[in-house]
């Protein structure tokens, strides 16, 4: 008798989509981010990087979204997305994770690419250009509204850790923006094996 398996992606693929491009590699991704910048080298750029979770039944959906944000005009956005084929239920683990693939992602934002975004702008500088980053951290110091308030300090902590400026929520605004995307189920491709 023949038993029908799951097949989930790897967990630590680096491949970015967007609404307009799919299977964008990291370095795809900064070209895109510096071509989106150059594009007004006046402005003032936000990077954030955020990560939202979502259990289905049967697995984990983790969206981490990159976003250049042209402070008070429009972004340009990507997301990788990672399945756990397993339910994880746990606020703290599911919190920790969230963060560690945030830090993962915006541990790819070394100085070498901090330079050559910095590089675009920098002509600018007295005219108002500016590049900050931030990490998103899916978390809120309200003990009432969040029961991930208990968690904020370890996660804020581990992104400070790596010279990243944390946010928590309500100032997180890009955690709503990743929270859309999770509420989407993996499609899981069936494939047929042997017992």
């Amino acid at each position: 008798m023949k038993r029908q398996r799951r097949q989930f992606p790897l967990i630590h693929e680096m491949e970015f989509h967007n609404l307009s491009e799919r299977n964008l590699s990291i370095e795809d991704v900064f070209i895109r981010i510096a071509r989106f910048m150059a594009q007004d080298p006046r402005a003032v750029y936000n990077i954030i990087v955020a990560t939202d979770a979502q259990c289905h039944t049967g697995h984990t959906v983790f969206d981490t979204c990159i976003v250049s944000h042209r402070v008070g005009k429009c972004a340009w956005v990507c997301y990788r997305r990672v399945i756990l084929p397993r339910e994880i239920n746990s606020v703290k683990e599911k919190l920790s994770l969230e963060t560690s693939f945030s830090q993962e992602i915006a541990a790819l934002f070394d100085n070498g690419r901090r330079n050559m975004l910095e590089d675009i702008i920098l002509p600018y500088i007295d005219q108002g250009a500016d590049i900050k980053y931030f990490v998103d951290i899916d978390a809120g110091t309200d003990t009432i509204k969040n029961k991930t308030a208990a968690y904020v300090s370890e996660m804020v902590e581990r992104v400070e850790s790596m010279g990243l400026t944390a946010r928590v929520k309500p100032e997180a605004a890009m955690v709503g923006l990743v929270d859309r995307k999770t509420k989407q189920p993996y499609r899981f491709k069936i494939s047929a094996t042997a017992t």
